[in-house]
């Protein structure tokens, strides 16, 4: 079943702050072993990034602005398109420009495009597990505090839908606000009466009963968390009879081995937080010629 899913990388008037600041902690006063080799900084050099296990590329241009920040002429051709599977030995990247930028660059560039690779890949692995059907898979919020902007735009590239990217782009009431609150009736009406237009009301719900106030409610999206898969096939019945117009989500525990189970539920989304936490980095090397 085909699923459309657009990954836009952020403006680097968003981005250069954070990739400035990676390069500060990695360069700190100096590069003592490339300043001291070099006799001037003109020095010109030729690289290539070479994939060393298969998976999704991901992060290419967060890698080509990493070396442009050390010098606007370095020339970050890449070989492979973003969101390609690459095979071990392949070209994915060549590089040419000021040797000591090359060289610089090469930790923190080689680093944010393996993190976000290996990110990519596992999203990509989940995302097949239910391409037979119409649920899509969904990121998280469990992301790596200053990194969340990069990988999301990794999940994206794996075929993943994005979450909300912070606490102000939608509400989601979870079972510590429902104690908070004195129950999901009582949260959605005190949420609804301040939170401007057009904003999104999601609810966690942990058993039918819950499903029900949250329709009795009008919450634009209903969570089913952690639900064994028999109450989630009531649930969604549930909710489809009653408003068709609810986005059903389901979360919690998602993993390779259940997440084609969970979708046959008929709901429209499945969260996980997986394909971030659990994923591997995909070795990448940079070699001088």
């Amino acid at each position: 079943m085909e699923k459309h899913v657009v990954a836009v990388l952020p403006p680097f008037l968003v981005l250069d702050k954070l990739l400035q600041s990676w390069l500060l902690e990695d360069i700190g006063r100096g590069d003592r072993t490339t300043q001291s080799l070099l006799s001037h900084s003109a020095t010109p050099g030729q690289a290539k990034w070479v994939a060393k296990a298969p998976g999704i590329i991901a992060g290419l241009p967060v890698a080509a602005r990493v070396f442009q920040l050390l010098n606007e002429k370095v020339n970050f051709v890449s070989i492979t398109n973003e969101g390609a599977k690459c095979e071990p030995g392949q070209v994915v990247a060549e590089i040419n420009g000021s040797l000591d930028a090359l060289l610089m660059g090469e930790r923190v560039a080689l680093n944010l495009a393996m993190r976000l690779s290996g990110i990519a890949t596992l999203t990509n692995i989940y995302v097949e597990k239910i391409a037979d059907l119409p649920t899509q898979l969904v990121d998280t919020r469990k992301t790596t505090p200053g990194l969340r902007i990069l990988e999301k735009y990794a999940t994206a590239i794996g075929g993943a839908i994005n979450h909300r990217m912070g606490l102000d782009d939608a509400v989601m009431i979870k079972d510590n606000h429902i104690v908070a609150a004195g129950g999901i009736g009582q949260a959605i009406t005190r949420v609804r009466s301040q939170i401007p237009y057009p904003l999104t009301i999601e609810v966690e719900t942990e058993s039918l009963a819950q499903v029900e106030e949250a329709l009795q409610h009008k919450a634009n999206i209903i969570m089913l968390d952690n639900m064994p898969l028999e109450m989630m096939r009531e649930a969604v019945q549930l909710i489809r009879k009653q408003d068709s117009d609810v986005k059903i989500e389901a979360s919690g525990n998602v993993t390779l081995a259940t997440i084609h189970g969970v979708a046959e539920t008929g709901i429209d989304y499945i969260s996980s937080s997986a394909p971030i936490t659990q994923s591997r980095w995909l070795d990448l090397s940079m070699r001088m010629s």
